[in-house]
């Protein structure tokens, strides 16, 4: 048996005595002056010849750490280099949780084809209890997405 993200035995950590000693939230840190960076992470790629390439990405939500969105992004090869030509959200912004997106099986679906136009279909893990998301069609034409 694999347990992932637990951990086991002893005590629980004992709180100091006196609760003055307690430390409160934000104590002896100082301020953030500068935003954090939004954590990313792949979670899908498809590579259709020299053509096009295609990827799916979890935005972690800087609002909700267990919100996410996710972002289509359609890449053209041009010049010896893959450059972005599009780029697009799948469903609306931090309605995905981060965890299942990021986890085991998180892509029920990812279909792309090289024709002209394009067709691209998404479908994500909501959580393993409720099970995949609605597809969600695209359609790429000249590197353009365009909802279907």
């Amino acid at each position: 048996m694999v347990t992932i993200g637990a951990t086991t035995g002893g005590p629980p950590n004992p709180l100091p005595d006196d609760p003055q000693t307690r430390p409160t939230a934000g104590q002896g840190k100082e301020p953030q002056t500068e935003p954090q960076a939004t954590e990313r992470r792949r979670i899908a790629t498809s590579v259709l010849d020299r053509d096009f390439k295609f990827t799916l990405t979890a935005l972690r939500s800087q609002n909700d750490p267990l919100a996410a969105s996710v972002r289509l992004q359609v890449f053209t090869f041009k010049d010896g280099a893959w450059r972005e030509s599009d780029r697009a959200l799948v469903g609306e912004v931090d309605a995905w949780f981060w965890f299942p997106l990021t986890g085991r099986h998180a892509v029920c679906e990812f279909s792309t084809a090289g024709t002209e136009p394009a067709p691209v279909a998404v479908s994500l893990l909501i959580t393993p209890s409720i099970g995949c998301s609605p597809t969600e069609n695209f359609q790429i034409e000249n590197g353009q997405i365009i909802p279907a």
